[in-house]
């Protein structure tokens, strides 16, 4: 059966897709005005089906477009892979989504590694809440996500990728952290915590309420470099990563309390597309980045 429609028009529909009009997306990708519109018509004409709807100057993805949308997505980049296969680094491209916490401080380092590694490599990083991470791997715009929550979207592969100790803790004045702070007094203190709904805030609660059975007051902040300016202020105490907290712990302005509570891991997660061809970056990548070893 002869194909009714090429890589190029399919560029097109994503460069429309992501810009909203013809016009945006020809400039996107270097074509004229009128060369965009063809090939977006041959497209719909090589389809029988239309894939937007025009709303004034906008172009809106109706049904048939966000179908078509992360299918168009795997297929580009199927074929720049196949393009750059034998370039060695150079062509080399790496995509990743990462929710705040592991964006912010995980893989900064671990990229900037891979870049000594892989100098002609080009390197993107999208740093989202998990939801946002999880959307861009289920529709293809991200090569790989790695989000601080569970996951549970029926086209993405999800595995264990690092182990992260939680840190409860105080500002060197709070009442808490003058001795050993009970399970009774953390369960009853004023708690600064991320907003509910965040993968850093269900894995709190995880965490804690097993031992602590229920929380106090619980102020809800959307950033954890705000939560650390809070608390370091005096109010309330707080759970994040030890990751997060480090540096304000080592210069004294935070103190991580002691309590009966047991050391707090929780597990740290790659999601990819189970259609997802994995390219020679993420390959890469994914080989100087194994897995931890589970948590005893």
């Amino acid at each position: 059966m002869a194909l009714r429609i090429s890589l190029r028009e399919l560029e097109v529909f994503v460069a429309i897709a992501d810009h909203g009009t013809v016009t945006a997306a020809a400039d996107g990708i270097g074509l004229t005005q009128s060369a965009a519109s063809q090939a977006l018509a041959s497209l719909e004409g090589g389809l029988s089906a239309t894939v937007f709807d025009r709303v004034g100057r906008k172009l809106l993805l109706n049904e048939q477009g966000r179908l078509l949308l992360p299918r168009a997505r795997a297929m580009l980049d199927s074929a720049q892979e196949m393009q750059q296969m034998f370039t060695g680094d150079a062509g080399m491209h790496l995509r990743l989504g990462a929710s705040t916490t592991i964006g912010n401080y995980l893989l900064p380092a671990r990229l900037a590694d891979f870049r000594l590694r892989h100098p002609a490599a080009v390197v993107e990083l999208m740093v989202a809440n998990t939801a946002d991470v999880v959307d861009a791997v289920a529709t293809f715009r991200v090569d790989a996500g790695f989000i601080e929550g569970p996951c549970h979207h029926p086209e993405l592969v999800v595995e264990p990728w690092r182990q992260d100790r939680m840190c409860v803790f105080a500002a060197a004045g709070h009442p808490l952290a003058k001795g050993e702070a009970t399970l009774a007094q953390l369960g009853g203190a004023e708690w600064v915590l991320r907003e509910a709904g965040s993968g850093t805030r269900e894995e709190v609660e995880r965490l804690l309420l097993p031992h602590l059975g229920s929380l106090g007051q619980v102020m809800e902040l959307g950033q954890s470099e705000a939560i650390k300016q809070l608390v370091a202020a005096g109010m309330g105490i707080s759970c994040l990563s030890a990751h997060v907290v480090a540096e304000w712990l080592a210069d004294g302005r935070l103190v991580e309390l002691r309590s009966p509570l047991p050391t707090l891991y929780r597990t740290l997660f790659r999601v990819r597309h189970k259609d997802k061809v994995m390219g020679r970056g993420m390959v890469r990548f994914a080989e100087d980045n194994p897995p931890d070893e589970p948590v005893g």
